[in-house]
């Protein structure tokens, strides 16, 4: 008996050593809430909403908006003449969340030119060194149409993906495993 629990303790302790150093080397990817509380509104500093970040491949960014307003991912040229004639997409739903699947620079702008010439307009640089989420959903056009932009949650941006629930998973094989070597 006393074999046996050293061996259930050595195995414990092995699995959680492997399940701690596969949670520290995965990335988790981050969902960015455009303009904080502020949302993708004219009103909002855009330029300096992306200094503090890094965006990496698999992050989301969350636009919430009135919908009145449009996000328009668009090219560089049409970024920086406001021009939304050939837009790459087009979301009008108020609610609107774009997975970062590639690296490099992505273009974002308001579909109203007079907004977009007063800042409404949106660039992040993507990095190529995270993983990208197997089977993540993509934003839909026309998903849902909230008339306000009142629905902002509190927090700037929020934390999910696999580091999570690896942890998760580790806690909940520890407690097992307790029951197991206690029984």
């Amino acid at each position: 008996m006393a074999d046996r629990k050293l061996f259930c303790t050595y195995l414990l302790a092995a699995a959680a050593t492997l399940v701690l150093c596969s949670a520290l080397s995965t990335s988790a990817a981050t969902t960015y809430m455009v303009g904080d509380n502020s949302g993708w509104d004219i009103s909002t500093d855009l330029d300096t909403w992306t200094q503090d970040k890094t965006f990496n491949v698999g992050d989301s960014l969350l636009f919430q908006y009135r919908s009145s307003d449009t996000v328009e991912e668009v090219n560089k040229p049409a970024f920086d003449s406001c021009n939304t004639t050939d837009a790459i997409r087009t979301f009008n739903n108020g609610n609107t969340t774009v997975e970062l699947d590639r690296p490099g620079p992505w273009y974002f702008v308001c579909g109203n030119r007079l907004y977009c010439l007063g800042g409404m307009k949106l660039q992040v640089n993507v990095a190529g060194n995270a993983e990208s989420p197997v089977g993540s959903p993509e934003a839909q056009p026309g998903d849902s149409n909230p008339s306000s932009k009142n629905n902002l949650p509190s927090s700037g941006f929020v934390h999910g993906g696999r580091r999570e629930s690896v942890v998760n998973a580790l806690v909940a094989f520890v407690a097992a495993a307790s029951l197991f070597l206690h029984i």
